[in-house]
């Protein structure tokens, strides 16, 4: 059934056309996922579809009696309201509270947030969280979402993916999160030019089609001057000799990828990283820290050991409040730790892109803000001027000469982060980068980093990003250590599900009588597990093989570069990898030992 139809709707902000005579519509059971960059009129296409927006020109039709919810990058909610008000409306608590869905949607999306409390006391990020809470408890044929992931951590992104996936409705979501792209949309539409290019599948299908377009559209092209240079050729020379046509028969996904090298050179960045920071970049030594300062607030880390060496690539992962920040603030030297010692290497060239916006002078302009960091800067192997980065990062044209006062609050995150890289650091600490960055932008960088020597450490909830540019990943599991994943985000959500973890997401049952009994109730069906004495037992031996792969981690890192300056030497080479090989087997070892402790404390 038909529920949504555009016939030639036209739209324009000023003198740019965001759409030009589109035309489609929307299915019942469609889940249609929507890409652009940014200022392209992606919300403008949604704000049409639902009816908040009144096309220049064309006709949007919804069928009789359509219920379509709406979350955009606002909110309406009202401040004076308590929680339970706005998601619950006038729902009696004995039948919201026997509600199984109704109670999962308030302990993955408000699980930390009391029902009691005052709309206007929230930050921006509950209220986010309140006003999806309120959507998705409502029943409706045709859900919009603008950007649903902004605020939510990584479980939380994949618990919505899944009941997105799981819902009846009709699905039309904007977001830059690719993953999440890939897990709940069927069909991807891209706003460009005034036009919205229609594909089938996810980001991933997407990105082939998308590419193979292009190679039919270069081969035509190719055609075409070929028949053009032929035809002046015989117009020179007479007929020319018969021939036959070439014969396009290809596999379009081997064909792009077949000469493609891999995103890093791992080998080449380890041993120039190396070069630049030395042996150590940071030492943990029984280090204890809190969130809120020595002694307050959460406790992030107890008594933990870790090293990140040169070339190290890091993702850091965990809930909201988890302490990530804290982490990184740690490294940077912004706070101090409770006890313990933190050794950073004398070599270290420090950037740390936090989540507040650095003070930028608003009468500079972009390229200036930028060139007076630095005019040129060498990543990889190739030197970049201030203009080239960029463009690369969205700054095109006569964007470069905007003043940085007239910027939006993404492109003012786009350019701190490029004033950082312009001051050729040799370790990035990076907090949440990808925040309002769109998804060619996202590419640029992911190209940008993958080319950048150094050691790097991320915290961001976009799981593609983080597990394009990390090489492995660490997780603050609330037990007061940095746990190491060779299983990467996969694993973490495991654990989190199966209770390695010590602490649960906090608050996870809603508040008051109902939240509390159904709580109890799951303590009850619960199956009987280890004792808090065995599972601390337990925790710490995790603990110690996690330092020891970190520790073999380390080791093979500094062989691959030992390889990498010994390449002629044949018999220190052939020594070196002996060396490497039997490392893997005992990291196989440790590996092996560390799953068996974990699948036993998940039973």
């Amino acid at each position: 059934m038909n529920l949504v139809n555009l016939e030639s709707v036209s739209h324009a902000y000023g003198p740019k056309p965001l759409l030009g005579e589109v035309s489609l519509g929307i299915e019942a059971g469609d889940r249609i996922g929507v890409v652009g960059r940014n200022g392209d009129g992606k919300t403008t296409l949604i704000s049409v579809i639902a009816g908040t927006v009144k096309p220049h020109g064309g006709r949007v039709t919804h069928t009789r009696g359509l219920r379509i919810g709406v979350l955009s990058q606002g909110d309406d909610l009202d401040p004076t309201l308590a929680v339970r008000q706005v998601v619950l409306a006038d729902r009696a608590e004995h039948e919201w509270a026997g509600d199984q869905a109704v109670r999962e949607i308030l302990a993955n999306l408000l699980g930390d947030i009391e029902l009691s409390a005052k709309v206007g006391e929230l930050s921006g990020g509950e209220r986010r969280r309140t006003a999806l809470a309120r959507l998705l408890i409502e029943e409706h044929d045709l859900v919009i979402l603008d950007e649903p992931t902004n605020h939510l951590d990584i479980e939380a992104i994949a618990w919505l993916a899944k009941h997105l996936s799981g819902r009846r409705s009709a699905l039309l979501v904007v977001t830059h999160d690719r993953w999440f792209l890939d897990e709940v949309a069927t069909r991807t539409w891209e706003v460009v030019d005034g036009t919205v290019q229609r594909y089938e599948g996810g980001y991933a299908a997407y990105v082939l089609a998308k590419a193979e377009r292009a190679r039919v559209a270069q081969a035509t092209e190719d055609r075409r001057q070929n028949l053009m240079r032929k035809e002046i050729a015989w117009l020179r020379r007479g007929p020319p000799a018969r021939t036959s046509k070439p014969k396009f028969r290809i596999d379009a996904a081997q064909a792009l990828i077949a000469n493609e090298p891999p995103a890093r050179d791992t080998v080449e960045l380890v041993k120039f990283a190396s070069a630049r920071l030395g042996k150590t970049v940071y030492d943990l030594d029984d280090v204890t820290l809190h969130a809120g300062g020595p002694g307050q607030g959460p406790l992030v880390l107890d008594r933990c050991t870790w090293q990140f060496g040169p070339g190290d690539r890091v993702g850091l992962i965990g809930v909201n409040g988890s302490g990530k920040s804290s982490v990184l603030r740690l490294l940077a030297d912004a706070v101090k730790a409770d006890s313990g010692k933190v050794v950073r290497g004398k070599t270290v060239r420090l950037a740390h892109l936090s989540q507040e916006l650095a003070e930028l002078d608003p009468g500079r302009r972009v390229l200036e803000t930028v060139e007076e960091i630095r005019q040129f800067i060498q990543v990889g192997k190739r030197e970049w001027t201030a203009s080239q980065l960029l463009e690369r990062l969205g700054f095109r044209g006569d964007a470069q000469w905007k003043v940085v006062g007239d910027l939006s609050g993404g492109e003012r995150r786009r350019l701190q982060l490029l004033r950082l890289l312009m001051d050729d650091p040799n370790v990035l600490l990076l907090d949440e980068p990808t925040n309002d960055l769109d998804i060619e932008t996202l590419n640029e960088l992911e190209d940008l980093l993958d080319a950048w020597p150094g050691t790097l450490i991320l915290v961001s909830h976009d799981r593609y990003f983080l597990e394009r540019v990390t090489d492995r990943s660490v997780a603050l599991l609330g037990d007061g250590s940095l746990s190491l994943l060779p299983g990467g985000v996969d694993e973490y959500l495991q654990r989190r599900s199966s209770g390695t973890a010590l602490t649960a997401r906090a608050g996870s049952s809603p508040s008051g009588p109902s939240g509390t009994a159904a709580g109890e109730a799951g303590q009850e069906a619960a199956p009987s597990g280890p004792s808090a004495k065995e599972l601390r037992e337990a925790q710490k031996e995790l603990s110690r093989l996690e330092r020891q792969l970190n520790k073999i981690s380390g080791r093979e890192t500094t062989l691959h570069a030992a390889m990498a300056d010994a390449a002629s030497d044949y018999g220190r080479l052939a020594s070196l990898d002996a060396e490497l090989k039997d490392l893997h087997a005992q990291k196989e070892s440790v590996e092996l030992e560390w799953m068996e402790l974990a699948e036993r404390l998940g039973e």
